[in-house]
């Protein structure tokens, strides 16, 4: 059964791994399907028109930089033109940079946390005004085990990812009565 015939997600970071299974796995269930993410363009194709051609829905990439609000802005309104609607969005780009405290480069600092929180903020505040209208959304942010506990080398992406089931229970607050389910999953 397709049970989202007729809806649109966004899934950030879908041109591999978690990401592009959760793609497909909305496409499987009749969803059209916006991927974001980095890679070779030819695999990036590759992968698009196989979505096509085996679910039967319509597929789009876009290349926004999700460290980037503009573009971030323009990726969901790519989706709303394209499909009419963002009925689903996943927030599941992120980074990783491993290093001790004192020596953790600040550049790789601002680039963990706004593609690991800041950009699920921004994808987040441009796609609701569209959902609220629609009266129907669903907003799933990966986050990680690292958002229940810390380990050591990581303080970027873990401050980020606990930052992320903050972020996720706030905005699952406000939009309760809008009927716009708001979650995180945390694989481990």
């Amino acid at each position: 059964m397709r049970l989202l015939k007729g809806k649109a997600a966004v899934v950030t970071g879908s041109t591999s791994g978690i990401g592009l299974a959760c793609a497909r796995a909305f496409a499987g269930a009749g969803a059209n399907i916006v991927l974001n993410g980095m890679g070779a363009p030819a695999e990036i194709e590759r992968e698009r028109t196989a979505i096509e051609r085996h679910f039967a829905v319509k597929a789009i990439y876009s290349p926004a930089d999700m460290a980037k609000p503009l573009e971030i802005a323009e990726l969901i309104a790519l989706g709303e033109k394209t499909f009419g609607s963002v009925d689903i969005l996943v927030n599941n780009a992120r980074i990783q940079h491993v290093s001790p405290i004192e020596e953790f480069p600040i550049e790789k600092w601002d680039a963990v946390i706004a593609i690991n929180l800041s950009a699920a903020f921004h994808a987040i505040r441009a796609a609701v005004p569209g959902m609220k209208n629609r009266g129907w959304g669903r907003i799933i942010t990966t986050a990680s085990a690292h958002s229940l506990v810390a380990s050591p080398f990581k303080s970027a992406y873990v401050a980020a990812k606990h930052a992320i089931a903050g972020l996720t229970k706030t905005v699952a607050l406000e939009l309760a009565r809008s009927k716009i389910a708001c979650n995180c999953i945390s694989p481990g």
